[in-house]
């Protein structure tokens, strides 16, 4: 009877370890993200940029405007808000996404009959350093559609935040679409 006992006890004791295995792998795995680190790269690079000055140009319902602003990290966490929000690596959508790569360019793309908001995430290179992000997001139901494609490009010399692109497009139903767009470039570094 005590050599049974041990025997559960045992079979008990290398069930749990191999359930904290299982967790302590699948949160490992987690570590190394499964796509590219959008929110990482751009909190990163809102760092580098803190207190420059920009020349923004936004259009709104066909009406423009342009301002020059210097953005503290905090600014730039705002107004690059877009791409923090894209980020793909969820749990949920580990298997949302097929990813292709080449010398110069990592895509991560929406699968057909994946749902996702993201429809893309497209990276290229120069000499190994991302040179520029574009991505897509659209949002459709019966009444609303909004698709946004942005883009932020890096200063190949200085590998800072060169430009940027935010382009917003909303249709409600019986109602004109509004087209908005926001254009940033930095004239100080």
């Amino acid at each position: 009877m005590k050599q049974i006992k041990g025997l559960s006890f045992g079979i008990l004791f290398l069930s749990l370890f191999g359930l904290f295995s299982c967790v302590n792998e699948s949160a490992n795995s987690l570590e190394t993200l499964p796509y590219f680190d959008l929110k990482g790269f751009i909190e990163s690079k809102t760092q580098e940029v803190n207190g420059v000055e920009v020349v923004k140009d936004s259009q709104i319902k066909g009406e423009k405007n342009q301002t020059t602003v210097v953005y503290t990290t905090e600014d730039w966490k705002e107004e690059l808000k877009i791409f923090t929000d894209a980020d793909i690596n969820r749990t949920s959508l580990l298997q949302s996404y097929e990813t292709t790569t080449s010398d110069d360019m990592l895509s991560h793309e929406l699968l057909p009959n994946s749902k996702g908001n993201v429809k893309y995430i497209k990276v290229t290179y120069f000499e190994d350093e991302v040179s520029s992000v574009s991505i897509k997001i659209a949002e459709e139901n019966m009444f609303y559609t909004s698709t946004t494609v942005a883009e932020i490009y890096m200063n190949k010399l200085t590998k800072l935040v060169d430009h940027y692109t935010i382009g917003t497009t909303q249709k409600i139903w019986f109602v004109d679409a509004n087209d908005m767009k926001i254009q940033g470039k930095i004239v100080s570094n």
